[in-house]
């Protein structure tokens, strides 16, 4: 007798900046532009089909087509480089992606979690889109979602998506949890905000099986190689969503919950 067949291993990678000297705060997420356009080159060469987050999104949803072998290339927060020489990076080689926006870090003004760091701005988000991306909520003020009040983890999700639907001119309804950091109550209020699909972190292969507001990703740091991301493009080198949370993931929410009610709202980061 033979147990089920293993789902089909789809590499969702997560990107930051993509710069030669961040900030200090964004370094250990940061990829220098050649070791970048190495990469991007060995999702050309591995023979996978890119596609955006709405593409698995909707397959996960109701089935509707996806490639044998599809990636989907993702990056957070909205860094300077986004709208410039990494959207034609991914351009040139005709690679889609989604981009998920801190909308506060983006608008003078606007409080926001995030430590200082060069940023695009809100109203380059359509210019995102005319290079072919898709674009995403990532929260106003990039706090840790799973520890705020209902109310403010209601504001953070609808405020930015409606920043989001002003600048772009048409609905958003994807959503990246800042840090990854998510729980049952927040996939339910991204759901009741509108948000079709989120994504969250794991550093996981996710799957044609994954949760739709959990979607696992693999988070890209300064020491990943483009043999760490030929290896993710082969559907090895990581566990396959979806699964369920270890007792550390539970313990380190409670942990962070309890902080954050001595303290206040904090950075997910």
């Amino acid at each position: 007798m033979t147990g089920a067949p293993l789902p089909a291993r789809i590499p969702v990678l997560l990107y930051h900046a993509v710069m030669e000297d961040p900030p200090d705060w964004i370094a250990e997420f940061t990829v220098g532009p050649k070791e970048f356009a190495s990469q991007l080159d060995a999702v050309v060469a591995c023979g996978r089909t890119p596609v955006t987050i709405g593409t698995l999104a909707a397959h996960l949803v109701s089935g509707a087509p996806l490639p044998d072998r599809p990636v989907v290339l993702t990056f957070d927060d909205g860094f300077a480089d986004l709208a410039g020489p990494t959207a034609e990076a991914l351009a040139t080689r005709g690679l889609p992606a989604t981009a998920y926006l801190t909308t506060g870090a983006l608008t003078p003004g606007r409080p926001c979690l995030l430590p200082p760091a060069p940023m695009m701005t809100l109203a380059q988000a359509p210019r995102l889109e005319e290079y072919g991306m898709e674009v995403g909520g990532h929260t106003v003020t990039h706090p840790q979602l799973d520890t705020l009040a209902p109310n403010a983890l209601r504001r953070e999700l609808r405020d930015s998506k409606a920043a989001l639907e002003d600048v772009l001119g048409h609905e958003v309804v994807h959503l990246a949890y800042p840090h990854g950091y998510n729980s049952p109550a927040v996939r339910r209020a991204a759901a009741a905000a509108g948000y079709t699909s989120a994504v969250a972190v794991r550093h996981a292969l996710s799957s044609r099986r994954d949760e739709v507001h959990r979607i696992a990703r693999l988070i890209v740091r300064r020491t990943h190689t483009t043999a760490d991301v030929e290896r993710w493009m082969e559907g090895r080198g990581a566990r396959t969503a979806p699964y369920r949370d270890s007792p550390a993931t539970v313990g380190w929410r409670t942990y962070r919950r309890a902080r954050a009610l001595l303290r206040g709202p904090e950075f997910a980061g």
